[in-house]
């Protein structure tokens, strides 16, 4: 437990520290160190581009601390019924199914916990789910045949759904013969809607639930298991210039 939260990140008063510190690193990187007046040397943005893209593979602690902090989303998505997640249900209360705490509110008690919700979003966006028993999965809305939700991948036939908030379970029928999918609609399909449903069901095919616990996954990670690596990679990508393929290129001057 204790190597655990050798990684828990920081919240928002030392997150200012790290913001403070990257300008620092800017400034040395970019003047050559010195406060007096020279050409750059190089972008900070540059020298912060990874190794195989020609950078130095610099991190920035600012996009660091957050994956760090999403890390803990996942981890406690993919929790069972370890000591810290129980501590945390009881007092925050859980939803999705257990997948999240509900908002951390309060002036008191909260900071760290809240700082850390603040990341769900992205991370969230790039996780996905394994259908085990299907009790714990919406059909529609989670990602979990695909990256994308069936009501994104199908809007029309999520729109005519009966059951817009069922489980994977519950649509899932054990009676018909060795399990098959029994979905619900409010009315009757369109011509050209028949095609939808053809490849709706050709995804279903495939897919099928099992005994076991549904279980969190994470895109980019090795068997599904968060990487702060990959968490980093995306927190910068948007907004990291592509780096020269020569990499950089240190010029020295000589006299002639």
């Amino acid at each position: 437990m204790q190597r655990d939260f050798l990684w828990l990140g920081v919240g928002e008063y030392k997150r200012d520290h790290f913001i403070s510190w990257d300008l620092v690193c800017k400034s040395k990187v970019e003047r050559g160190g010195s406060t007096e007046r020279k050409a750059h040397l190089v972008s900070w943005e540059r020298v912060c581009v990874s190794k195989e893209k020609g950078g130095l593979g610099l991190r920035k602690l600012v996009h660091l601390n957050k994956a760090l902090l999403g890390k803990w989303v996942w981890r406690f998505a993919r929790a069972k019924e370890e000591m810290w997640k129980r501590v945390l249900a009881a007092k925050y209360g859980q939803e999705e199914f257990g997948w999240r705490t509900k908002k951390a509110n309060g002036a008191f008690g909260v900071g760290l916990w809240k700082e850390i919700l603040k990341e769900a979003d992205w991370c969230w966006d790039n996780m996905t789910f394994k259908v085990g028993k299907g009790t714990k999965i919406r059909f529609w809305k989670d990602p979990w045949c695909g990256d994308v939700e069936l009501a994104r991948r199908f809007p029309q036939l999520f729109n005519v759904a009966a059951q817009k908030s069922a489980t994977v379970g519950d649509l899932w029928d054990q009676n018909s013969g060795q399990g098959g999918w029994n979905l619900r609609f409010i009315r009757g399909f369109n011509d050209w809607e028949l095609t939808l449903v053809d490849e709706l069901l050709q995804i279903l095919k495939s897919q099928r639930i099992t005994l076991e616990e549904d279980l969190a996954l994470w895109k980019g990670g090795k068997n599904g298991k968060f990487d702060v690596k990959d968490a980093y990679g995306l927190l910068t990508s948007h907004s990291t210039p592509l780096f020269p393929k020569k990499g950089i290129g240190w010029r020295t001057f000589l006299p002639s």
